[in-house]
């Protein structure tokens, strides 16, 4: 392991299937239900994580850790490459990100837009993906296959629990892995809403919100997002010194949050009865496309 702080990735990794699975033999139990639809933000993070820096030295026992992420995730793990790493990182939120917030339907930070921008961004991603398997198709045959071996797996485990027992197929493993995935796109438009996509967004470090609070600690330091963009290869654990040292003091401080919660609440709800609490783009509107 490159690093001991990822004990946390592979507690939340065994903690995800055995809740699913203790709950399959004996029942729903509303407590721990709660706490592994909790656990499906994780995995999400850690598979995040686990692209821009191998958990593992051994090529075999990365190997292994991506198709568990996997199956846990319920989509395969090599989207990250093509969608985050090839795209979201090398333009930073710009005009040529797919996934830019401001490309659908205008420059938004509301709770529609929360809802919709997983589909929106899915239904822009998924072409992408088939380019990349096509381009693997055409110079890197055996990493296709691998990119296939992990629709397979992903496939088959939904249908062969789907063939045992749809509900419990259902409740227990595709809507908790569907809910994780919302937040997973989801996750884009909570940083990047309402930041800057213009041509001074890297100078001025304004494409990205940050989030201080028990976030960090509970989901491998996710909020701290400026930090993550700037440094795509440093150890999750590292971001909370580099954030502090480094970048708190020099961006916006309305791209600075006390916590995730007090924000959704603030801006998805108050701002719904008190216009007063409505998000402010950072976007000069002729940057806006």
């Amino acid at each position: 392991m490159r690093n001991a702080r990822d004990v946390q990735s592979l507690v939340y990794m065994a903690a995800l299937p055995a809740l699913a699975a203790w709950q399959w033999v004996y029942g729903l139990n509303g407590f721990l239900y709660g706490l592994m639809l909790f656990l499906t933000l994780g995995i999400g993070v850690v598979h995040h994580n686990h692209t821009h820096l191998r958990m593992w030295r051994g090529r075999w026992t990365n190997r292994a850790t991506d198709m568990t992420l996997t199956l846990l995730q319920g989509h395969p793990t090599f989207v990250f490459f093509p969608a985050h790493a090839g795209n979201h990182h090398r333009y930073q939120h710009g005009p040529r990100d797919l996934a830019r917030t401001y490309r659908y339907g205008g420059d938004t930070n509301h709770l529609a837009g929360y809802l919709l921008h997983p589909f929106q961004a899915a239904w822009t991603l998924y072409p992408l993906f088939w380019r990349w398997l096509g381009r693997l198709r055409r110079y890197h045959p055996g990493a296709l296959r691998y990119c296939l071996w992990q629709y397979a797996a992903w496939l088959s485990l939904w249908g062969g629990l789907l063939v045992l027992n749809p509900v419990k197929a259902l409740v227990f493993v595709i809507v908790p892995q569907l809910h994780g995935l919302h937040w997973l796109l989801a996750t884009n438009y909570l940083q990047h809403a309402h930041t800057d996509g213009g041509p001074q967004r890297l100078a001025a470090l304004s494409y990205a919100r940050n989030f201080e609070g028990l976030v960090n600690p509970l989901l491998f330091n996710i909020g701290l997002h400026t930090a993550h963009h700037e440094h795509g290869r440093a150890h999750w654990s590292a971001l909370t010194q580099l954030h502090k040292q480094h970048y708190r003091h020099r961006v916006d401080r309305r791209l600075i949050e006390r916590g995730l919660v007090p924000y959704m609440l603030r801006v998805f709800g108050m701002a719904l009865i008190w216009p007063r609490y409505r998000s402010r783009s950072l976007m000069q509107p002729e940057h806006i496309h």
